[in-house]
C-alpha cells in the first residue's frame, strides 16, 4: 500500500469512527458505517504482505519512546511510530498543536487511549449487528 493509499484509508476510517461515536449500536445509521469500516479492514489485511508484521496497540504503546524535548515538553518522533499507527495518529491529530520536532507525548497517549475506546465501541456495534443476524 502506498503512502497516499494509507493516508486515504486512514482518513476514511477516522471519519467513519467519528460518525460512529455518536450512535448507539441499535441505530439504523450504523449499518453503512460498519460496512465502510469492514471494507477498510479488508483492504488493510489484503495489502499487508506476509512479512508485514503489524503491531497491535499494546506493542505500539511499548515500542514508541517518549523523548524529552529541550523545551521541557515530552514528545514522540513521528519516525518512531510504525505504520499504520503513524497515519492513524496523524489523521486523528489534524489541527493539533505540536512542536516542530514532533507531536506532544500527551497527545500520543491520548490517541492510544481513545483508539482503545473506539475499538470497544466498534466491537459493541459489530456484536449488535451479529445479534440482529445482519452478519
Amino acid at each position: 500500500m502506498t503512502r497516499n493509499d494509507l493516508r486515504e484509508l486512514e482518513s476514511e476510517r477516522r471519519r467513519a469512527l467519528w460518525a460512529l461515536a455518536n450512535l448507539s449500536p441499535a441505530d439504523p445509521k450504523v449499518s453503512n458505517l460498519l460496512t465502510i469500516l469492514d471494507d477498510l479492514d479488508r483492504q488493510e489485511r489484503h495489502s499487508a504482505s506476509g512479512t508485514d508484521k503489524r503491531l497491535e496497540l499494546n506493542a505500539v504503546r511499548d515500542a514508541v519512546p517518549i523523548k524529552r524535548h529541550h523545551s521541557g515538553i515530552d514528545i514522540v518522533l513521528e519516525r518512531d511510530i510504525p505504520e499504520p499507527w503513524r497515519e492513524r495518529f496523524l489523521q486523528a491529530s489534524i489541527g493539533s498543536t505540536r512542536l516542530p520536532d514532533g507531536p506532544y507525548a500527551r497527545d500520543w497517549k491520548k490517541f492510544l487511549s481513545e483508539w482503545e475506546s473506539e475499538m470497544r465501541h466498534l466491537a459493541l456495534h459489530r456484536a449488535a449487528r451479529r445479534d440482529l443476524g445482519i452478519d
